[in-house]
């Protein structure tokens, strides 16, 4: 995978050794990092700069005095941040049975110290490719939306009915209006929501 020149990975560990060498590591591999000693610190950070439209993705230790790794994880999955940060919980080995159980509440991975670089670097890079789908994700529903938002009542009460399947004579029936008319607002739908077909715009809209 080639670098992705835009990522920023967060690393949040209460052992300065540990967030230093991280550091470096991602360096040497053109990967940009910023460095929090607690929970407590990358939290303050977040409430200050909210996340940009950028990969991310947050190397995370499970153990820390104060807030704990798994506290932080928990109020960020409640903030709905995990698709565009993809955590990955760096680990003692007592510690795998937990950041297993993270990884099933929708952590992206772990990584067991001492961790080998090559299989760190892979699994951040996977992260951020992760990330990179979410946030193309979140623009095409904020561009779905749009669309919709811009659809009279009516066209709306159309477009329900044709993603159901419905042809324009049932259509006609169930709201009381012409077929002629519904052909009007089905052509309007369609053009509004750029798409050619019923099944491409139940397509579109099934990802909302």
């Amino acid at each position: 995978m080639q670098p992705l020149i835009d990522a920023l990975i967060f690393i949040v560990d209460d052992d300065a050794s540990v967030r230093e060498a991280l550091a470096w590591l991602l360096r040497s591999r053109r990967l940009a990092s910023e460095s929090f000693p607690s929970a407590e610190a990358f939290e303050a950070y977040l409430a200050e700069e909210p996340l940009r439209a950028q990969p991310h993705c947050l190397l995370l230790d499970v153990r820390m005095p104060g807030t704990s790794g798994l506290v932080l994880f928990d109020r960020l999955a409640e903030r709905g941040l995990l698709e565009t940060l993809p955590v990955i919980f760096l680990t003692g080995h007592a510690d795998v049975p937990t950041a297993v159980d993270a990884v099933k509440r929708g952590a992206f991975d772990f990584c067991e110290k001492p961790f080998s670089d090559n299989a760190l670097v892979d699994r951040i890079e996977h992260a951020l490719g992760a990330s990179v789908r979410a946030i193309e994700a979140q623009r095409t529903r904020q561009v779905l939306k749009r669309r919709i938002d811009e659809l009279t009542d009516r066209e709306r009460d159309v477009m329900n009915c044709v993603i159901e399947g419905l042809p324009n004579k049932l259509i006609a029936d169930q709201l009381s209006i012409s077929v002629r008319t519904v052909e009007v607002h089905r052509a309007r739908v369609f053009e509004k929501m750029e798409v050619k077909s019923a099944v491409e715009l139940a397509n579109l809209l099934r990802g909302i």
